[in-house]
């Protein structure tokens, strides 16, 4: 990307773009890569340089004018992408901007490639496992019409009339995807092992379901299908493959009991306590700002947005600010006065009664608002729970080899009873909620049997119960997804899973609108 550096190169730019745009009759121009197209035609943008710098502008579908200020640029021929900013550097992003011709053309490409990678795994298995046909291969459902889907959906034919539901990723997936890819294939597996009918020619549903996944993926898969239900986890089958896709091998399943062996060495969260620097800022808005603790300092947010850091460099406390997606920034005598309209900024937008909900420091980062509320007052959601103390973001270490275990438990708590309780915040659907929850549990679990979070004295003299975590799944009433009963009752019944929905204007305060026992051992 060609980085504009002084008047001549954004004079330059400016004329070159402008050509560039000119040239198409339509774009697709996408804020964000997950975000929705916003199409521009002739006329319906703007390019000039002013106040030294270069801005791009045009108005979104709601009529509101969005002015970028452009710091760099690159055209590959098929995709212009636009290094910019705006409100002061309180929001960028890299606008990508696509043809028309070329979003078809892209399109289509695309759900060939994935066609036929799909073709090539359902082939690669039944080479593998033999007396196996292919009866269906096709791919999932895309994130938007018309899209391709990023799953193969595969029906194998066995020993006359049997039925075997095959799935695996047509994409490469990282780690922390896993729970997405299950939750998907069981959702699928769920609708195809219906039959259709009562005859003899009648279509027989898939009563069993194979998962391929790559290699470096096989141990964290393997983890997740350990917390199914046994009833569940005897019809699955697990194999692996390697990295050009020449051969699959079955991966034997481990059983729960199994997974707790070999957790890594437990680290201790940071002690309580605040820095002085660290105190001075949450001073400017207690009611707002709170701290993480991490090993190597501390990150202060306004209701959950992380808009400083304080590190120790140097043998001194230095800080670093910025909020969103601006740089940080370190903390000197003459940027103070930044410091300072930046939370000025926060208190603005950053609040319940804010008047622009659009705003981006308004809709950043939501579940860690949530959190930092209910941070705040735990027994908000269950008054049986011990006000502090109360870890968030807390990190349990997974299983060696196994990947996909870094992310942290949202809030790790304990009850008077001395149970303790894993919460898991959503404030959007995600199908992957319940299998999210049970793997925290099992992480957590795999500690407490090890006596680790009673040696550490993770909460202080309170006693923990020798018994096994609480799951309790917590989102807006209207945002659990529509299928999360079904997939939350293929979790194994050890583990106990409460579901806690709140109410939809949480952001004025956390109220339980409702609490439902999932299972309960």
């Amino acid at each position: 990307m060609k980085v504009l550096t002084n008047p001549d190169e954004r004079e330059e730019a400016r004329r070159r773009l402008a050509e560039i745009l000119e040239a198409r009759v339509e774009w697709f121009c996408a804020e964000t890569r997950e975000g929705a197209s916003l199409p521009l035609g002739r006329g319906e943008w703007e390019l000039e340089t002013a106040h030294g710098a270069l801005h791009f502008s045009y108005r979104t579908e709601r009529g509101r004018a969005r002015v970028w200020r452009v710091a760099g640029w690159e055209w590959t021929g098929e995709r212009l992408r636009l290094d910019a900013a705006r409100r002061m550097g309180a929001e960028s992003a890299v606008l990508e901007l696509v043809p028309r011709a070329s979003v078809g053309e892209n399109v289509a490409a695309l759900k060939a490639a994935r066609r036929a990678a799909c073709e090539r795994l359902a082939a690669l298995v039944c080479e593998a496992t033999g007396n196996t046909r292919v009866e269906r291969a096709t791919l999932s459902a895309g994130a938007r019409r018309g899209e391709p889907g990023r799953y193969a959906r595969i029906t194998l034919r066995r020993a006359g009339r049997e039925r075997i539901a095959l799935t695996g990723a047509v994409v490469a997936l990282g780690a922390h995807e896993v729970d997405d890819l299950l939750a998907s294939a069981l959702l699928w597996w769920t609708r195809v092992s219906v039959g259709v009918g009562s005859g003899k020619s009648d279509r027989v549903g898939a009563r069993q379901l194979w998962l391929v996944v790559a290699h470096e993926l096989k141990d964290a898969a393997a983890a997740r299908l350990a917390l199914l239900g046994e009833d569940v986890r005897r019809e699955i089958k697990l194999f692996e493959t390697d990295e050009g896709w020449h051969n699959v091998a079955p991966v034997a399943l481990p059983t729960l009991a199994q997974t707790f062996d070999g957790a890594t060495r437990f680290r201790k969260p940071p002690p309580d306590g605040l820095s002085e620097t660290a105190a001075c800022l949450v001073a400017l808005a207690p009611d707002a700002i709170d701290v993480v603790r991490a090993r190597h300092g501390e990150t202060l947010r306004f209701h959950g947005l992380s808009f400083a850091r304080v590190r120790c460099w140097m043998r001194r406390e230095r800080v670093w600010f910025g909020a969103g997606r601006a740089p940080r920034v370190l903390l000197e005598d003459d940027n103070r006065t930044q410091l300072s309209k930046l939370v000025d900024e926060l208190r603005e937008h950053r609040r319940a009664t804010a008047v622009d909900r659009r705003h981006a420091l308004y809709a950043a980062a939501p579940e860690a608002w949530l959190e930092s509320l209910l941070r705040r007052d735990i027994t908000r959601l269950d008054p049986g729970l011990r006000l502090a103390p109360l870890h968030a973001q807390f990190r349990t270490p997974a299983r060696t080899g196994s990947a996909g275990g870094a992310r942290p438990v949202d809030l790790l708590a304990l009850r008077r009873d001395g149970r303790l309780v894993v919460i898991e915040l959503k404030v959007a659907e995600d199908a992957a909620l319940p299998l999210q929850g049970a793997d925290y549990w099992r992480r957590v679990e795999a500690h407490r049997r090890r006596g680790d979070l009673a040696r550490s004295r993770l909460f202080g003299d309170a006693h923990i119960a020798d018994e096994p975590p609480l799951v309790y799944l917590v989102a807006p009433l209207l945002r659990f997804h529509r299928h999360f009963h079904t997939l939350a009752r293929t979790i194994s019944p050890d583990i106990e899973l409460y579901r806690f929905d709140l109410n939809e204007d949480w952001r004025t305060g956390v109220r339980v609108m409702r609490r439902v026992v999932i299972q309960s051992s």
